[in-house]
């Protein structure tokens, strides 16, 4: 998850001071291994132990990243909305905004993850995550079937956030059809390709193969089923073949 790898980063790099180095020092630690829910509890001991403001607002966000990344978006969404609402600091308000933003667009609330990007980029218009924030306005309007909308967010990163990690993604969402598909592999081999494909036909899917390029010039040959006009349907799709046991993802 790029979004969620960005707030890690930026995490990791403040430092408010106040928070014992034990205890900050086993929560990166935990980050730094992927065990969130070490960071969840070492986050709510913290939280427990503390009245000081900025301590409590530190572990509030490693508690909310912990909570996002173990699909507790509920959870996560309470954790970046205190941080919101205690927050002095920019910086620290405008990634929990993003965090906010996140958590509703996991949780398929995806009007409400619109509202709340609008309002981080009207609040914060010069952004250090501003081509994140773009990114994921593009993938929520995607979702609401807003092409063109998703378009003007995407040209923004491709014109504005050329040497951006968000780039590449944007300029592969361009070239998305205005229709969702599950894939369900991506290769740099193009037999492997073909012989998942021709698997997915003869048990009765639709399936394709599209070819794209990444920045270094290397060729993925990308299995996708299914040309769908509703998320609804593109969702059923996806169940059906994660029980068959393929790894799915529904694009654009």
């Amino acid at each position: 998850m790029r979004i969620f790898s960005c707030l890690l980063s930026l995490a990791m790099i403040l430092f408010w001071g106040g928070i014992s180095d034990a205890a900050l020092s086993d929560v990166e630690v935990a980050l730094m291994n992927k065990d969130y829910a070490q960071v969840r509890d070492l986050s709510q001991e913290i939280l427990k132990s503390t009245a000081v403001e900025q301590e409590r607002t530190m572990a509030q966000y490693y508690l909310g990243l912990s909570q996002l990344r173990l699909g507790q978006y509920a959870e996560a969404r309470k954790a970046f909305w205190v941080v919101k609402s205690s927050s002095l600091n920019k910086e620290t308000y405008d990634k929990a905004a993003l965090g906010m933003l996140e958590g509703l667009y996991m949780a398929g609330f995806y009007k409400d993850a619109l509202k709340e990007g609008e309002a981080l980029l009207r609040k914060s218009p010069e952004s250090q995550l501003l081509s994140l924030v773009y990114l994921k306005l593009a993938r929520t309007h995607l979702k609401l079937m807003q092409w063109q909308k998703a378009k003007e967010y995407l040209t923004r990163i491709v014109e504005r956030f050329p040497s951006s990690s968000e780039y590449p993604i944007a300029r592969q969402l361009l070239e998305e059809k205005e229709y969702f598909t599950v894939q369900v592999g991506a290769f740099l081999e193009q037999s492997r390709a073909l012989r998942l494909a021709d698997e997915l036909k003869a048990g009765g899917q639709y399936a394709y193969i599209v070819e794209t390029m990444s920045l270094e010039g290397r060729k993925f040959f990308r299995v996708r089923v299914g040309q769908l006009t509703s998320l609804n349907e593109a969702q059923t799709l996806e169940v059906q073949l994660s029980k068959l046991g393929y790894p799915t993802r529904i694009y654009p």
